[in-house]
């Protein structure tokens, strides 16, 4: 985990976080099919890389249409919450 500049990947976050959907144009974020990640790597590292690759890890293209994700303090997981609505829209 070395290579990971830490203090620079947060920074990154804070940045990135407070932003608005408003504010953002299709050519400022990723289209999320195009993010590699490694998946040997742990979870930790594949996270880091991800905020590490991606313009904005808080927004970002889905098929063209811009997504912005947020995070409560709670004990679900991001997968859980997923799930959860992938079950709900296909029932």
């Amino acid at each position: 985990m070395d290579k990971y500049n830490l203090k620079e990947l947060e920074e990154k976050l804070n940045r990135c976080k407070n932003m608005k959907l408003e504010d953002v144009t299709l050519d400022d974020v990723d289209e999320i099919s195009s993010i590699k990640i490694d998946r040997r790597k742990s979870s930790n590292e594949r996270i880091l890389d991800f905020i590490m690759k991606v313009k904005n890890p808080y927004i970002f293209k889905v098929n063209g249409k811009l997504v912005r994700i947020s995070f409560s303090d709670t004990d679900k997981t991001a997968e859980d919450c997923i799930t959860n609505v992938l079950k709900s829209l296909y029932r």
